[in-house]
């Protein structure tokens, strides 16, 4: 087995030596991520300029780009061997419900999928324990699974892993993705020449954590795995538009 490794903390994340070491002896494996933390990058690919690969003493390789660019340019060109999955991960701290849309950790794993190979995101849901072994451990369970999974089309497990040891871990549940609440506000500051800047405020509280959801999952001790699925199409919704689409009055008779 062949496995590309990604984040979007940065080729020298914890998260990510810590998935290596404990991927080790699985199959061959090849890191390829960030020369930054690139958090909150979401699936963004760099078009406005060439890019820049190094390769480091480790053997991991940097791009002075984003997650995205880093899985894109690992399988579209920079190895001649292909790859049969991508690991992205471990990130630093939980991509739980809404935080997928921004996760550049989720992009990684998306932009896998998007060019045929399976693909999982990994997070820590982090409180400052930093069991990153725990989460290596869990993936290497699921890549050595006895059985192939066959999600389907474009579509990736999101893995969130509660920051415990191994040994009180509770088991591993199959979750909905819940819903943050409202994000804080943004932070004002004044910069050294005097100019107001901002910070993002922090993310929002869930409000959508009851039973099912990943939230409840990681809280009660357990592994949450969900499937996630690219097609953003709300489908329930088409035959209602269809029928308002309707009333405009837009008909075969229009003439412009």
């Amino acid at each position: 087995m062949r496995i590309l490794l990604s984040n979007d903390d940065g080729v020298h994340s914890p998260g990510l030596i810590a998935l290596y070491e404990g991927l080790e002896g699985i199959g061959d494996l090849e890191v390829v991520a960030p020369d930054r933390d690139h958090s909150g990058a979401s699936n963004a690919l760099t078009l406005s300029r060439p890019l820049t690969v190094e390769q480091h003493p480790n053997g991991y390789y940097s791009v002075d780009g984003t997650p995205t660019d880093c899985v894109h340019l690992a399988v579209n060109g920079l190895f001649e061997e292909p790859f049969d999955r991508v690991v992205s991960g471990i990130n630093t701290h939980a991509n739980l419900g809404d935080d997928i849309i921004y996760s550049g950790t989720v992009a990684a794993a998306t932009e896998g999928r998007h060019l045929g190979l399976p693909a999982i995101a990994v997070s820590l849901v982090n409180d400052g324990q930093f069991h990153y072994d725990t989460a290596a451990r869990v993936v290497r369970m699921i890549l050595e699974a006895g059985r192939p999974l066959a999600l389907g089309p474009r579509s990736i497990l999101n893995v969130n892993v509660p920051d415990l040891p191994w040994d009180e871990l509770k088991g591993f549940r199959v979750t909905r993705l819940g819903h943050r609440g409202r994000a804080e506000g943004a932070v004002p500051m004044t910069c050294p020449r005097g100019k107001q800047r901002y910070w993002i405020g922090a993310a929002g509280e869930d409000s959508d954590a009851g039973a099912g959801t990943d939230f409840q999952a990681v809280r009660e001790g357990y592994v949450s795995i969900t499937p996630v699925h690219v097609d953003m199409t709300r489908h329930e919704a088409m035959r209602r538009l269809s029928d308002w689409v309707g009333e405009l009055g837009f008909g075969e008779g229009h003439t412009s």
